[in-house]
């Protein structure tokens, strides 16, 4: 499981994570446009792709038409119209989409019956126009045909398919009573994903009458559509004598208390679901209390998602009433609800009092001092069924860590935990010195976090070398296996990494390492680069900001020669300059197995670029690089094009923003793009250089180019 779950933290976009709880800033200045071709339900509209932060790391983000965007998609008929100057209001959303809404009976005046060879308007119908769509005759009609016939196809699927995913569609509520019927048919579909579909409260109305009788479906989720504790009364009445579905998903609908209640009022009667999900609803105490009641009375639910709500000190307190009486629940979410130490203090002791086997807490995000880490510690104690334990980003410090450590040592039983997860508390050298004593104790625990982090946002624990050194020599000591290990940001220098660098060489499982922003310095990395000599199980590893210069870089790149194991490199904020950039490139034309190499804020200008264009002549495994903020400037954009031009079967995604590249540069790079047909780059990153819309045009001349001769999107962005 931990692989799984940590796997994807490789940062700067190699690999991403899906953390819920992480949020994203959207940069609209330097964007691309393009044409989506993407098959959903909607208008054909513009896509707006964010530009990368200037702060480091990628995070762009996409807005496609998998994402809601704008009002649902009419299904019913739609009739033409002529309409007078000033009977339209304009609405604008950001950047997304320009909205005619066309204003209500009373303001215009009342149009005639249509006869009957005329098909009737649909009452309450919202047109979704793109910006400079031409309205000629007949538009309405076309966009009716194309509406029924992807609500046909969709409907189709529910006949044909066992697990289908209509999230982002927008098709609203018409479109939920269209696909209904389909519904209460169904013998295949056993997984449907109506999530972000504009759905309102009215529209679960459509389910009367299906779910009672579909017993094949045993997963809905309705997650992202504003439904509401109305809309969520409406669903419960239905679902009190369904007797299929086994997972209901209902994250992000504008929940309430009252919603909470009338689904708690539910769960009493039904006897199906396993699983619910309610997290980023806005439930407080009373709604946890009215689910707690539920608790006493359901003997089926097992998993129960609550994170993101309000449930504070009170709503804990009234979930442990719940939990003493209840032994069907394994598993309880409570990620960042702000319960604190009274409220955990209340929750051990339900959870200590209970009969059932609880084998996954999160209690992640909930103002935790070392004062309540002393309630989970004795709850810990007495444990004989938990497997996961979640305290990150809490603030349990050196003391609570201690007790923790303590608690894992004197439970005998607990041989199982698969994953103590701490990151984003404020341990020091002590807490990591007694975490460091449990892991001799504990030969199962796959994955100790002291620092989680993502996209090149890494704030650790301070930890230090002598933190660092107690911590490597208890890895060392103990018999399981570990294959995440995340020491960024912890204040450690070449001494700690020295440390680091022992275990690395005896370490027979290790994948990921991560030393992200710490202070190894040319020696230190000389010492990693000795163990990597040694290690023939990492993957990943991430020495990005660590004052490591070119003699430093040069040890690193010499390991890599008969090293074919690793295959994503940060090196990103460490200043190599030309020479470093010459080292790494002297070996990786011919050698190694690097498919991400990540050089951002390195300093190698246009001569480091010329190295690597070169390297790219010939490497045949480098699918991501990324080269933000080295000065290139149009020299180094040059030189890079000439590459570009070589058939290079691996390259897909290339990444020049903050070079201070004019239009030269980009004409040079239009050019190589039109001149290779068979380019293998997907991803072209420009943003917050010097171009105009000269530069810009030629881009996307070279981009329309591409995909004339050989069908292949080119996503370029500046």
């Amino acid at each position: 499981m931990s692989i799984l779950r940590r796997s994807q933290l490789w940062t700067h976009g190699v690999l991403s994570s899906s953390s819920s709880y992480c949020s994203h800033s959207v940069l609209f200045h330097n964007t691309v446009v393009y044409i989506s071709r993407q098959k959903c339900p909607k208008f054909r509209n513009l896509t707006v792709e964010a530009a990368s932060s200037s702060a480091g790391g990628s995070r762009r983000r996409v807005y496609n038409q998998s994402e809601p965007q704008g009002p649902a998609i009419p299904v019913k008929e739609i009739v033409s119209f002529v309409v007078p100057a000033g009977a339209f209001v304009v609405v604008t959303f950001g950047m997304s989409l320009t909205v005619l809404w066309k204003l209500v009976e009373k303001v215009l005046a009342k149009p005639t019956r249509p006869s009957s060879a005329e098909n009737p308007s649909s009452q309450g119908m919202k047109w979704s126009i793109a910006p400079g769509t031409n309205l000629l005759p007949g538009f309405g009609a076309k966009v009716e045909r194309e509406s029924k016939q992807r609500l046909n196809e969709f409907a189709k699927q529910l006949r044909s398919f066992r697990s289908i995913d209509m999230s982002g569609c927008n098709f609203g509520d018409d479109g939920l009573f269209f696909l209904a019927e389909s519904l209460a048919y169904n013998q295949i579909a056993e997984e449907v994903n109506f999530a972000a579909n504009g759905i309102t409260a009215d529209g679960l109305k459509a389910f009367d009458g299906v779910l009672q009788s579909n017993i094949v479906l045993n997963t809905l989720n309705l997650s992202g559509n504003a439904i509401g504790d109305e809309g969520a009364k409406r669903l419960c009445d239905i679902l009190v004598d369904n007797a299929g579905i086994q997972k209901l998903q209902l994250n992000s609908i504008g929940l309430g208390d009252e919603g909470a209640k009338a689904i708690a009022e539910m769960l009493k009667k039904n006897s199906s679901i396993r699983v619910l999900e309610l997290n980023n609803n806005l439930i407080d105490y009373s709604g946890f209390s009215g689910l707690a009641g539920a608790l006493l009375e359901n003997k089926t639910v097992q998993t129960l998602y609550l994170n993101g709500n309000y449930g504070g000190a009170l709503g804990a307190a009234g979930l442990a009433k719940g939990l003493e009486g209840n032994k069907s629940l394994r598993e309880l979410y409570l990620h960042g609800n702000s319960i604190g130490d009274e409220g955990v203090r209340a929750l051990m002791s339900g959870l200590s009092s209970r009969k059932g086997k609880l084998t996954i807490l999160d209690l992640g995000n909930n103002a935790i001092s070392s004062k309540g880490a002393f309630h989970v510690a004795d709850y810990v104690k007495g444990s004989k069924s938990l497997l996961w334990l979640n305290l990150y980003m809490n603030d349990i410090q050196d003391e609570g860590a201690a007790k923790i450590a303590d608690a894992l040592k004197q439970n005998r039983t607990l041989t199982n935990v698969d994953l103590l997860e701490l990151g984003y508390n404020p341990i020091g050298p002590d807490g990591a010195k007694a975490l460091s004593e449990v892991l001799k104790f504990h030969g199962n625990i796959k994955s100790l976090m002291l620092g989680w982090c993502q996209e090149l946002y890494l704030h650790g624990n301070s930890i230090g070398d002598e933190g660092v050194r107690a911590l490597m020599s208890g890895l060392s000591s103990r018999k399981g296996k570990l294959t995440i290990l995340d020491l960024g940001n912890n204040a450690i220098s070449s001494k700690g990494a020295f440390h680091v660098a022992d275990y690395v060489k005896g370490s027979k499982s290790l994948l990921w390492l991560n030393l992200y922003m710490n202070d190894i310095q040319d020696e230190g990395a000389a010492k990693i680069a000795d163990a990597l000599k040694q290690n023939r199980t990492l993957t990943n590893v991430d020495l990005g900001g660590n004052d490591i210069h070119a003699r430093g870089v040069g040890d690193i790149a010499q390991v890599l020669k008969d090293n074919s194991v690793i295959t994503n490199l940060e090196l990103g904020y460490n200043p190599i300059g030309p020479d470093g950039a010459k080292a790494l490139s002297e070996v990786l034309k011919f050698h190694g197995n690097i498919k991400s190499l990540m050089l951002g804020w390195c300093q190698i200008g246009a001569k480091g670029a010329e190295f690597i264009a070169d390297t790219l002549k010939y490497n045949n495994t480098i699918s991501n690089l990324d080269l933000r903020a080295n000065g290139l400037r149009d020299e180094g954009a040059i030189c890079l094009a000439r590459s570009l031009k070589v058939v290079n079967e691996t390259l897909t995604t290339l990444d020049l923003g903050f070079n201070e590249i004019r239009d030269e540069g980009a004409f040079a790079i239009a050019q190589a793009l039109k001149a290779n047909e068979d380019v293998r780059l997907t991803s072209l990153n420009l943003t917050s250089n010097f171009l105009t819309k000269l530069g810009q045009s030629a881009l996307a001349d070279a981009k329309d180019h591409v995909y004339e001769m050989n069908e292949k999107e080119v996503t370029i962005v500046f």
